[in-house]
């Protein structure tokens, strides 16, 4: 229940973009003077409209998007009045259209660092630097520890051990339990995840005493260490993203092991730090977002053998229909963070992609004004008469065939993400 109230909720996080959206280019052609005579949240039939001025408000029956119609977008539109020829939009200067046109991108860049920025300066988050200095509170208990690393061949992940049969933790016999607190080890005080494992590691085979506080009183117990084969710290370091299947005997030892995973501590940076940590978060979702975009064509063979069975590259694009999926799963876990993030991803994602220069993208739309615009400016230093403006009937092939690849791209990644949805790792 909970999931599908979070599909609905990010769902209607993108319909409200979409609408602010088109509300940048109203907002700003009427700003200029431009006249606008319908702004609507949705397509199909009107559920519900009022009219305010020149301009008409109101809902539609599908909730898919939504639009505003400027008079006179093209100089081939027909539809405009004589007495509104004047402020018919292609007849202002190109810096007011482009102002226009890019409006509503510009929208989604704002909405995407303003709900950064929100979800950085009051929404607690893991600090991992407090991990290194705060005393450790444990998150899970393992009930068991493996002696030996081995790689299942079937996943080629790391063998975890069976619970009566390898050997138990000692987190488990001392009776360790989540949100305890580890205060010392040997009577000394220890803080900080890497220094209470570092001390741990050292002290394999041997018996230890280690210092606790649960619900506010403090324990003190002894438990021999067992021994267990893991991979070199130095090794983790030096390459964190390395398989399990591709480590090698020389890169093991043999080390202490407790059998705990830590609770990360959790701040908020205020709306102060916030500003920066969300600049920083900005420029590497849009960075991340040029990379995807030149990754897309050698990723549909992905989502075509995703259709035929085989495993979902998680790499490969999602649509709406698969962000709002994910979105959903991330609610009913608690993830608000990563919920919040991905609905920021989308709006840089959705801001870049409607500049690029195709009809029938805003960035077509600027583009051609731009040629317009160049292309007079060099006829009039050669002293040849000004071509006028581009016919947009003439590009209409192109702009179809720009439709039809977007339109079969979107069903493509629909299709995969309903009948083999990219799986969350945890």
């Amino acid at each position: 229940m909970m999931e599908i109230f979070g599909i609905v909720l990010f769902a209607l996080g993108i319909f409200l973009s979409v609408c602010l959206h088109e509300a940048g280019h109203m907002g700003t052609a009427k700003m200029f003077g431009m006249k606008v005579t319908r702004f609507f949240a949705g397509f199909g039939p009107t559920l519900w409209s009022f009219k305010r001025g020149e301009t008409e408000y109101g809902i539609k029956a599908i909730p898919a998007g939504g639009f505003v119609k400027i008079v006179g977008m093209t100089p081939q539109d027909d539809d405009v009045a004589a007495e509104d020829e004047p402020r018919a939009m292609w007849r202002f200067p190109v810096w007011k259209r482009t102002v226009v046109m890019s409006a509503g991108s510009v929208t989604h860049f704002a909405l995407g660092v303003l709900i950064l920025w929100g979800l950085f300066s009051f929404v607690p988050l893991n600090d991992d630097s407090k991990l290194q200095t705060d005393p450790v509170t444990i998150a899970q208990v393992a009930p068991c520890v493996e002696e030996k690393f081995s790689v299942d061949p079937a996943t080629q992940r790391q063998v975890a051990c069976e619970a009566g049969k390898d050997p138990e933790s000692a987190a488990a016999k001392l009776g360790l339990q989540p949100g305890d607190v580890i205060t010392a080890l040997d009577g000394q005080q220890v803080r900080g995840w890497d220094t209470l494992t570092a001390k741990i590691r050292a002290s394999g085979g041997q018996e230890v005493s280690l210092t606790f506080e649960r619900d506010g009183t403090s324990q003190t117990k002894s438990v021999t260490l067992p021994v267990s084969e893991r991979v070199k710290q130095q090794v983790i370091q030096d390459d964190p993203d390395r398989p399990a299947s591709k480590i090698t005997p020389a890169d093991l030892e043999k080390v202490g092991m407790l059998g705990i995973t830590p609770e990360i501590p959790k701040s908020t940076a205020g709306p102060i730090d916030g500003v920066g940590k969300a600049a920083d978060q900005t420029v590497f979702m849009i960075e991340g977002t040029f990379t995807a975009l030149k990754k897309f064509p050698e990723k549909i063979p992905a989502l075509f053998a995703a259709l035929s069975g085989d495993e979902r590259d998680p790499e490969t694009p999602i649509s709406v229909v698969g962000a709002s999926r994910i979105g959903g799963e991330l609610f009913d876990r608690g993830e608000w963070p990563s919920f919040i993030l991905l609905l920021a991803a989308l709006n840089f994602f959705v801001g870049i992609f409607n500049l690029l220069p195709l009809l029938p993208l805003d960035g077509g739309h600027i583009a051609i004004a731009w040629f317009e615009r160049v292309r007079s400016w060099l006829y009039a230093k050669l002293g040849r008469q000004d071509p006028g403006r581009v016919d947009y009937f003439k590009l209409m092939p192109v702009t179809y065939v720009v439709i039809l690849i977007f339109g079969g791209f979107t069903l493509l990644t629909v299709a995969a993400d309903i009948l083999n949805p990219i799986e969350l790792p945890f």
